[in-house]
């Protein structure tokens, strides 16, 4: 065999990554904007307080709603993010 034969087109090459060029920075865009945009920010917010006052009307101390917020808090991260990713990826 000869190794020529096993070698990408060059063209072929330039052609993805001139995709990648192009698509790539709009993406990261999207991908910071769901996670960190005003909106998400506002729901992910409003979720714990709710969370957090809920526990706290059910007897918990302070410190008690306090930390189970925190657990919350940190797996309602994670299922936005994958979340928001899937939905977008409809959209």
């Amino acid at each position: 065999m000869n190794n020529h034969e096993e070698m990408p087109n060059p063209e072929k090459i330039k052609e993805i990554m001139d995709v990648i060029t192009e698509k790539v920075p709009g993406l990261l865009k999207q991908l910071g904007d769901l996670l960190y945009g005003p909106k998400s920010a506002k729901q992910f917010a409003e979720a714990a307080a709710i969370f957090y006052k809920e526990l706290k009307n059910a007897g918990m101390t302070d410190a008690q709603a306090f930390e189970l917020t925190q657990q919350y808090m940190s797996t309602l991260n994670l299922g936005n993010l994958m979340g928001n990713a899937i939905k977008h990826g409809k959209d």
